[in-house]
């Protein structure tokens, strides 16, 4: 029981952090409860340090509240009852709970402190760039320093407690190094815009096409592994995939709509052409598809994935092409 409620505290502090992510206009994928805790993945950055701040600062709070109830419930309970193992469960939670959020306040990515501590700067530099390396650098400064007093600990004799801090500083470590390659690759990418990168005029599906037709057509088949789906007047209804289509059984493909299998355009990133691409970088990350559509109100005109990306940036990359962007 007290390891439920414990999980059930974990998902208290992600929901938090999407509940002000909605209500700051940062749109919430999903959150996943796991072995190092909870994660609640956010489909866009922060657009101000205020937000930010509201954001990450949040889910220790709720943690520390928590912490302050169970202890509250703890001393009353002992005060009017012998029930001593409740009053055990009781305390340990609000121990774990403040401890969970005293630890998330580090200054330091991906934690919740480090989410602080990149508002804070980026309010006082306006350069989020900056404040994002001065987090990811601190980030892999606890990680290191969490693998080294664990090894010490595995060293001494506390072999489960050292590992057990060797798997979250790796976590830290690897987390932070993640992050500090996505801004240095959103700033390679800073003014370039969508149209540079997309496919322009990218085959698509009719939504009326039969799976069978679909998978029989070798303009689909052998060229790419999704196509988008366009209803009459190439309005973009969603993305097709051949491993989609696929998995409908044969018997039912004659009589099955590619549009029935899509992902649909609403569950897909979209972009104006115009719109910069570094911003597509970290939601083309969390979708499932890899791919986003580029459309001029509701019209498919191009088609954007993370080889297109990848491209771009190897170009902007080499010496000679960033020569010619600063000149």
């Amino acid at each position: 029981m007290t390891a439920v409620v414990f999980l059930l505290s974990l998902l208290a502090h992600e929901i938090s952090h999407a509940l002000v992510a909605r209500r700051n206009g940062v749109p919430v994928d999903d959150i996943t409860l796991w072995l190092l805790g909870g994660v609640a993945r956010l489909k866009s950055e922060a657009s101000t340090p205020g937000a930010e701040l509201r954001i990450a600062g949040v889910g220790p709070l709720v943690s520390l509240l928590l912490g302050g109830v169970f202890a509250l419930a703890a001393g009353l309970l002992d005060g009017v009852s012998d029930a001593g193992l409740v009053v055990e469960a009781l305390a340990w939670l609000a121990g774990i709970n403040i401890l969970l959020a005293v630890f998330n306040a580090l200054p330091a990515a991906p934690l919740d402190g480090g989410r602080l501590l990149r508002a804070i700067v980026w309010w006082k530099t306006g350069s989020p760039l900056r404040a994002t390396v001065v987090a990811t650098g601190a980030g892999r400064l606890l990680g290191w320093a969490l693998v080294g007093i664990g090894l010490y600990l595995v060293l001494v004799g506390a072999f489960f407690s050292g590992v057990w801090l060797v798997v979250i500083g790796w976590f830290i470590l690897a987390m932070a190094t993640m992050e500090g390659g996505q801004a240095r690759l959103r700033e390679l990418l800073g003014g370039i815009p969508v149209s540079d990168a997309m496919t322009t005029d990218p085959v698509s599906v009719p939504a009326t096409t039969t799976v069978s037709e679909f998978l029989a057509d070798p303009r689909y088949r052998y060229r790419h592994s999704a196509f988008p789906v366009v209803d009459d007047g190439n309005t973009a209804a969603g993305l097709v995939t051949l491993k989609g289509a696929d998995s409908v059984p044969e018997t039912e493909r004659a009589s099955t709509a590619v549009a029935r299998v899509m992902v649909p355009v609403d569950d897909l990133p979209t972009l104006h052409p115009d719109d910069p691409l570094a911003r597509l970088v970290p939601e083309l990350q969390t979708s499932s598809a890899h791919r986003a559509l580029v459309l001029e109100g509701s019209r498919l005109v191009g088609i954007v994935t993370s080889s297109d990306i990848s491209r771009v940036t190897s170009w902007l990359s080499s010496s000679s092409a960033w020569r010619g962007r600063t000149l």
